[in-house]
């Protein structure tokens, strides 16, 4: 089976093709506007902004599904009254162009209660399955084991970004798309699965794709100042990805290389005082 990952440019979604068309965004965080307003800043919401952006991406690439990656909705542990309010809205209106699969995020709890009782509109578990090839899930938990027999794993979670400080403190940041593979020795220690045990060392091991942020109000992890310890999730924390070596994206397609070598750049600043705590360890 022929598969094809195509990042859109200037825009934080995937177009993935297989037997048929998927378009993948993560991390949209419907009443983060409600969130906001909580701790006093007050902005109205944005949810028509974004459904007519995905809108114009589905017009663009005529997708046969809309895979939602995690954090639909924003508050937790509660259900705002905007997330009531807008989150079938927002669902009924992509439902009517493409299938929607949904993966729930950690900011997703109570999901369930707000997705439109349509059979074309599916949740999938919280640790993630396959599709046509292609493995997803959100990135709060570890994977199910079964989404290492893919070539691609794609995830979210982390709101990858990079960012460049100059001589006078001036940063600049960027979202990111980051592209690594997985670390099958610690997976294989992990799960105890001879499938998982059988791949190591092997030149077939899945790649794993991390999209951005699709809300821009979310802000991100600068994965060119972060640790594995300092990245959300527990494949990052444990090592079980490799992001010395990962490749970096930004939105327009610019490669900026592998992280090992952004880290080295004079403008490139890690997290120096986590560093010397995790030094300090050994």
């Amino acid at each position: 089976m022929a598969i094809e990952l195509e990042p859109m440019i200037d825009e934080p979604a995937l177009i993935v093709r297989s037997i048929t068309t998927a378009l993948v965004v993560a991390d949209i965080h419907l009443g983060i506007e409600w969130d906001l307003y909580r701790s006093g800043i007050s902005i109205p919401s944005r949810m028509k902004y974004g459904l007519e952006r995905i809108l114009g991406y589905i017009r663009e690439k005529s997708p046969d599904r809309i895979i939602l990656l995690g954090d639909l909705k924003h508050n937790v542990p509660q259900i705002s009254w905007q997330e009531r309010d807008e989150i079938p809205y927002f669902l009924e209106s992509l439902a009517e162009h493409a299938q929607i699969d949904i993966f729930p995020g950690n900011h997703d709890g109570g999901i369930e209660h707000l997705i439109p009782r349509r059979p074309d509109i599916r949740l999938h578990p919280v640790r993630g399955s396959i599709i046509e090839g292609v493995g997803y899930f959100h990135g709060h938990t570890w994977p199910d084991p079964g989404l290492l027999s893919a070539r691609y794993i794609v995830t979210a979670h982390n709101h990858p970004t990079v960012r460049f400080t100059d001589s006078l403190g001036y940063s600049v940041t960027e979202q990111s798309w980051i592209r690594t593979k997985l670390n099958m020795d610690i997976l294989g220690e992990h799960f105890r699965d001879p499938l998982i045990k059988e791949r190591r060392g092997k030149e077939n091991v899945p790649e794993l794709i991390i999209i951005p942020s699709f809300n821009e109000l979310c802000g991100g992890v600068a994965f060119n100042e972060s640790l594995d310890d300092d990245l959300l999730g527990p494949m990052f924390s444990s090592g079980s990805v490799d992001i010395d070596n990962a490749q970096v994206y930004l939105l327009d397609g610019t490669c900026l290389g592998t992280l090992k070598n952004i880290r080295r750049m004079e403008e490139s600043r890690p997290c120096t005082g986590k560093r010397k705590r995790k030094v300090a360890k050994k």
